[in-house]
């Protein structure tokens, strides 16, 4: 099983909201998932992130893979 650390589209149109959230490769961009661990919303002024670190580093420990977007939002959030 493929597991990753990606974002899950949230909020209405033209107002997107992300979940950070560990999921399995082979489900939906917005389907099923195995935990979420942040969120992530742009529309603020500067950008809002939290993220569980320790969650986060639970599951990057197991073989998580981030996706290129999430890694650049844990890297300046100082998780990796």
């Amino acid at each position: 099983m493929a597991v990753k650390i990606r974002l899950r589209r949230m909020g209405a149109k033209k107002a997107p909201f992300y979940r950070i959230v560990v999921a399995d490769s082979r489900y939906p961009r917005d389907g099923r998932f195995i935990e979420e661990v942040g969120y992530y919303d742009p529309t603020k002024e500067p950008s809002v992130v939290k993220i569980d670190e320790e969650k986060t580093q639970k599951w990057l420990s197991n073989g998580a893979q981030p996706t290129d977007t999430v890694k650049a939002l844990l890297k300046a959030n100082g998780v990796l």
